[in-house]
């Protein structure tokens, strides 16, 4: 047998699963070891090309593709170690403010390289020669031929592959001349087939961790192993937050590459656990082991999932357990529909949703609609906020909804005093002493209560009619904070009702427990077990551009950012089947994603299954881009929901973050779609009436017909909304909030002077001069015009803006065009946000349709926070979207990709669906 000491290659880590990712490079499928490579290596190491990072970013173009531009002269001989969700990208682009959804402008095809990354392990000591044998008898060639059949092509069938090859990149597959199933190292360390093992890394790194998949001679005697990768959680996407991770908890992947056999260090025992078990069961379950793995790692999507079957972990080529369908046909998607709507007709229970930072209910509301499409009885059962007008929107529009107008925190507080309540009048059992014990009437001196009963009757007596309400905080703003309840006195009106503290309850012990009967019976909370999903988009301020003393080191100790960690509390306390977290971009981008990753980190220690995935609103037909993160979590026992892919074209705003534009939802490049058209400004708000600066009217009727399928849709009522089933009679067919924020009298003779056409923006203004560097500066020959108030026509602020760089100050929107994101103010002062032919800002329902908020969808408040509600608000078309993807995903239906289509003509078409269902049933 030769002898090798050359340096082993780790891991190519090559995507998985995934091929059908919205602008994504397409990933070899490393399970098949004998597939044609067609790769381009991305390395990190000082022996190898690296990729700029600050010239890296990732442009999406027309139909939600990416635009492949390679980064030439990757190595092909050196591999390195790079973490699996490190910054692989293999694309660049110019970091242009504005770009185009999808493939080629010009619809010329180009085919995207596969992107290989790997890691290196180390090189052995030249002079020292290592004992490494391929030992027993070779696999028969048959069945070796027949279990990995690529590495028996021969040279000649090799060299075709590489000639037909689309990608000059290709690695040639090593050639075999035998297999084994055994193999001695060191003369001292006997490894069977899918043994697991110890890899040398690099000097002063830790081994690399691997299942030994494949033995084999290659064709010039050199040996080799085929490695199929585990991953520590810091060589993950959870980087420094992989601490949160048990450090015996591993990641198994199928990312596969060879290796010499001498790179082999020693023989692991790695125990495979059931997902569905708590960290302290698993450390009592698990026996004497180097590791424990419950989890597989896919680089799409940042997903982690159920182990496979263990049939298909110890697998040959053969039977690889990569899926290399691309994303389900129409006909596929239409018997998933199908599926869905069947096993409804098995599981009529309704599935209950808590929305947390619920604003005024978008994203709640897109789910219900969404879900309930796909067969899925979803009801908003339960929603928080602080935002008093935000909760008040959401009452008026879902009346069935338990709405808390209250801090994260203090409803937080409220669930677990809630519980003990439970447990105390015996509604509930509890193995927890604690709660057990729990009495909070409980006295020490007998005599001193008699003693202030008989002090009491010197004076007025209260009797408790009934108890109202309750809650966790300090109602009465005495600086006493602690569970409390709002009481009707008898013999008083509601004008009279107080809140007292539960300590000063214990007279009314009877009337107490009658209202945690009937609110247990009811479910006004929601405990341990009761709620099905949980949404949220905690807030984030701490890492907002406007924060100059933003914390890059830890955001988690930034008081701005802890709502997430209360999101994550909520979690874990209620422990729902499925978890949908929204955030800004940011959290993926500030402090090396810091956030994103906590995120993720943190519901993958609660034992969930998770992906991460960024979606372009526009992409779902709106007239705006607003990109945002959407975090997927489900229990073990769950099907994982997919990220369902654009239905639109779309004009793209900014620029995805490289190191996690795999995450971006959208298709390959170059593969064949047809999406519907973009949505322009036009085609959302041009048949709404026209109304001017000082419109108070908050509700009116339409003068018009819809002109476009997206004012017909947006202007149904809410019993004939697609997903929607309303309990309240049709109500009159009204336009609500169509009024602008009024602007003062300066601002208004400014509107007034701004042409009615496209571009028009404060240049147009006399005075002002546009140089050719497209900075603005004073015109010297002009004298400065006044308003009637003495104030400038041009304000300096207008001037100064980014240098005098910006033509957003006082600028309109056009017919044409799309916006950016939709913002919670409404000011002119430094954005386009002016009506095309109106001399006002766009209205709250105008906004609001580019939100995709249906018109029956009434908003409350002063007119600016109104605002602010539809602009904090998730799309409702994306919403629905995912909504959609959860009711298939709670039914069982879809398969392990991270993507999916959505019917054709969605969400319209599950009403088409729906009434041909219906005529044949009759």
């Amino acid at each position: 047998m030769a002898k090798t000491s050359s340096s082993p290659k780790k891991p190519t880590r090559s995507s998985q699963r995934n091929k059908t990712t919205m602008s994504k490079p397409k990933y070899e499928e490393v399970t098949d070891v004998s597939h044609e490579e067609e790769s381009t290596q991305v390395s990190r190491g000082e022996d190898s090309t690296q990729v700029s990072q600050e010239e890296e970013s990732t442009q999406v173009s027309r139909g939600g593709k990416r635009k492949n531009n390679s980064a030439s002269g990757a190595s092909k001989s050196k591999r390195s170690r790079p973490e699996l969700g490190s910054k692989t990208s293999p694309f660049k682009s110019k970091s242009e403010d504005v770009g185009v959804l999808g493939g080629n402008e010009s619809g010329s095809k180009t085919t995207p390289s596969k992107l290989k990354v790997t890691r290196q392990a180390v090189n052995g000591n030249e002079d020292e020669k290592q004992d490494a044998r391929l030992i027993g008898e070779p696999v028969p060639d048959e069945e070796a031929r027949r279990r990995w059949p690529k590495r028996y092509q021969g040279v000649e069938q090799k060299q075709v592959v590489s000639k037909n090859s689309k990608d000059e990149n290709d690695s040639e597959i090593i050639q075999a001349r035998r297999h084994y199933t055994q193999a001695e190292v060191d003369g001292r360390v006997l490894y069977n087939l899918y043994d697991d093992a110890h890899v040398k890394a690099e000097e002063g790194q830790d081994y690399y961790i691997c299942k030994i998949v494949e033995m084999f001679e290659a064709v010039d005697g050199t040996l080799y192993f085929t490695a199929q990768w585990f991953y520590r959680a810091r060589d993950t996407v959870m980087k420094k937050l992989g601490h949160l991770i048990d450090k015996k908890r591993v990641f198994f992947s199928e990312i596969r590459d060879d290796n010499p056999l001498d790179c082999l260090v020693e023989k692991l025992i790695i125990a495979k656990v059931s997902l569905n078990v708590d960290l302290e069961a698993k450390k009592k379950m698990i026996p004497c082991c180097d590791y424990y793995c419950d989890m597989l790692y896919l680089l799409p999507y940042s997903s982690f999932i159920n182990l496979p079957p263990e049939d298909k972990t110890n697998c040959s080529e053969a039977s690889s357990t990569i899926s290399t369908d691309d994303v389900n046909s129409v006909n596929e998607e239409k018997s998933q529909y199908e599926e869905a709507s069947q096993a409804s007709n098995n599981k009529k229970s309704q599935v209950t949703l808590l929305d947390l930072y619920s604003g005024c209910g978008a994203m709640s509301t897109g789910l219900c609609l969404g879900a309930n499409m796909a067969g899925l009885k979803l009801e908003t059962r339960w929603a928080v906020d602080l935002n008093k007008y935000g909760c008040e929107s959401l009452k008026w529009n879902h009346p069935e909804t338990e709405v808390r107008n209250e801090s994260a925190e203090d409803f937080l507080a409220l669930l677990k005093e809630w519980e003990r309540l439970c447990v105390l009048f015996s509604l509930l059992k509890s193995e927890n002493l604690e709660k057990q014990s729990f009495n909070p009437f409980r006295t020490e001196d007998d005599g001193d209560d008699d003693d202030n009963e008989e002090d009491d009757t010197e004076g007025d007596v209260f009797e408790v009619e009934k108890i109202l309400a309750i809650c966790y905080g300090d109602p009465k703003k005495k600086g006493e904070r602690g569970l409390h309840f709002q009481v009707r006195w008898k013999n008083y009106g509601l004008e009279e009702d107080t809140w007292e503290p539960l300590e000063g309850m214990g007279d009314c012990q009877e009337c107490l427990k009658d209202f945690v009967t009937r609110g247990f019976n009811s479910k006004i909370l929601p405990l341990p077990g009761d709620v099905d999903v949980i949404c949220g988009g905690p807030p984030c301020q701490g890492i907002s551009g406007f924060n100059r003393f933003r914390n890059k080191e830890n955001p988690l100790q930034d008081e701005k950012n802890k709502q997430l960690k209360v999101f994550m509390e909520i979690v874990e306390y209620l422990k729902p089947k499925f978890v949908l977290m929204e955030n800004v971009v940011d959290i993926v981008k500030f402090a090396e994603g810091f956030l994103g990753r906590y995120a993720l980190s943190q519901l993958i220690h609660l034992n969930y299954q998770v992906r991460m995935g960024m979606m372009a609103a526009g992409a779902y037909g709106l007239p705006q881009f607003r990109m945002r993160v959407f975090l997927w979590g489900a229990r073990p026992t769950e099907k994982l929901p997919q990220y369902p892919l654009p239905t639109h074209d779309v004009v793209v705003r900014g620029v995805i973050p490289l190191e996690f534009e795999m995450n971006t939802v959208a298709y390959d490049e170059g593969q064949k779609v047809e999406l519907e058209t973009k949505l322009l400004l036009e085609d959302a708000i041009a048949d709404l009436p026209a109304v001017g600066n000082y419109e108070h009217q908050d509700e009116m009727d339409y003068d018009k017909d819809p002109q476009t399928e997206f004012q017909r849709f947006i202007r149904l009522r809410k019993e004939e909304m697609p997903g929607s089933s309303p309990k309240a009679k049709p109500a009159k067919h009204l336009l609500y909030d169509h009024r602008p924020l009024e602007l003062n009298v300066d601002d208004y003779q400014r509107v007034c002077q701004i042409p009615k056409k496209k571009g028009a923006n404060f240049r147009d203004l006399p005075g002002v001069l546009v140089r050719d560097d497209n900075k603005v500066e004073w015109d010297p020959s002009v004298e400065r015009v006044y308003l009637k108030s003495g104030k400038p026509l041009v304000p300096d602020y207008a001037m100064s803006f980014i240098g005098g760089s910006s033509s957003k100050p006082f600028a309109r929107l056009w017919w044409d065009e799309t916006v950016p994101t939709v913002v919670t103010r409404a000011e002119p002062h430094n954005q386009a946000i002016l009506h095309p032919e109106q001399d006002r800002v766009l209205s709250v329902r105008e906004n609001a349709r580019l939100q995709g908020f249906p018109d029956y969808y009434k908003l409350f408040g002063p007119v600016k926070e109104r605002y602010i509600q539809v602009g904090n608000a998730v799309a409702v078309p994306v919403a629905r979207a995912l909504g959609y993807a959860l009711g298939l995903a709670y039914q069982g239906v879809p398969s392990d990709e991270p993507l999916m289509k959505l019917p054709p003509k969605f969400p319209n078409i599950i009403e088409r669906i729906s009434s041909e269902s219906s005529e044949d049933n009759s």
